[in-house]
């Protein structure tokens, strides 16, 4: 039961950060200003370019190790990304305009990592009957 619901859970989160990361290509600005850092850019978006496309490889990657049932692989990524959200939440939380709040998604991102990594990385393998 608590690798279905670690599954769910990171599917959701793969297919959140694929909104995130469309969201960086497609409207830059608003989603710099959800992340919590302002960037003043002057016309270039190679920032916001750049973690669009992280944000998309990485929801892609959850996905796929899921619709593939590959728990390992899937609890690995999880525990191993952990530092993407404890990195932006660094950052975010280093810039004078921001407080907790503003790291609130980066700090959610760290827990559901380290847990639902965890968990997938704890469960044992599923037997199936012959």
């Amino acid at each position: 039961m608590t690798t279905k619901i670690s599954y769910t859970i990171a599917f959701i989160t793969g297919l959140g950060l694929i909104f995130i990361g469309t969201r960086f290509l497609l409207s830059p600005e608003i989603a710099e200003a959800g992340y919590g850092i302002h960037f003043n850019e002057r016309g270039d978006y190679s920032f916001h370019y750049i973690k669009g496309i992280r944000d998309i490889l990485s929801g892609l990657l959850l996905c796929a190790f899921i619709l593939m049932n590959e728990r390992r692989a899937l609890g690995v990524t999880l525990l191993a990304g952990t530092i993407v959200p404890i990195t932006d939440m660094l950052i975010v939380l280093s810039k004078s305009y921001n407080g907790v709040f503003q790291a609130m998604p980066h700090i959610i991102a760290i827990i559901i990592c380290a847990v639902f990594g965890t968990i997938l990385l704890a469960a044992k393998p599923q037997t199936k009957a012959v």
